[in-house]
């Protein structure tokens, strides 16, 4: 399980760093004002959808001015609330992308017939360094050899 964790976190490491900015951006572009914007609807103790409107699309149009606002002592409680609930909301998003986005099991991305799925050497088991089909410029199958001796060339053929 561990193996499966390091892998998804190598694969998708830029995919986190941009994770990372867009959050920000949101909590930039949209929290900010939305905070500014729900308290002054709810000041006079009852929320007023219209003051709420009018302020969102206010505040919008300038983030970093209502990030100025809602970092401000009127509106920073209502800022650091909606904050966290939506950093909490896009954390379990986050880990439910990532763990869909893990390898299924231990042979995910790894080439069929290649020599990744071997271990210790098991490929060369095999081969003889001596006489036999030519594989590569020192690696030879031997012919004489029980079992199936078929071999598939990929690739381009030189002579030396």
């Amino acid at each position: 399980m561990k193996e499966k964790i390091q892998r998804g976190i190598k694969k998708y490491k830029k995919r986190f760093i941009v994770i990372a900015i867009l959050w920000v951006l949101i909590s930039i572009v949209f929290i900010a004002p939305l905070s500014i914007s729900i308290a002054d609807a709810s000041s006079s103790g009852k929320f007023d959808f219209t003051i709420f409107v009018e302020t969102l699309g206010s505040q919008i149009v300038s983030p970093f001015g209502a990030l100025g606002a809602a970092l401000g002592t009127t509106y920073i409680g209502m800022f650091w609330g909606i904050l966290w609930k939506f950093t909490l909301m896009y954390a379990i998003l986050m880990c439910i992308g990532i763990a869909r986005a893990l390898p299924k099991h231990q042979y995910d991305d790894i080439e069929h017939g290649s020599s990744d799925w071997s271990e210790n050497g098991e490929e060369y088991k095999t081969l003889s360094k001596n006489k036999g089909i030519i594989l590569a410029e020192k690696e030879y199958l031997p012919v004489d050899k029980r079992g199936n001796v078929n071999v598939l060339v990929v690739g381009r053929f030189r002579f030396w």
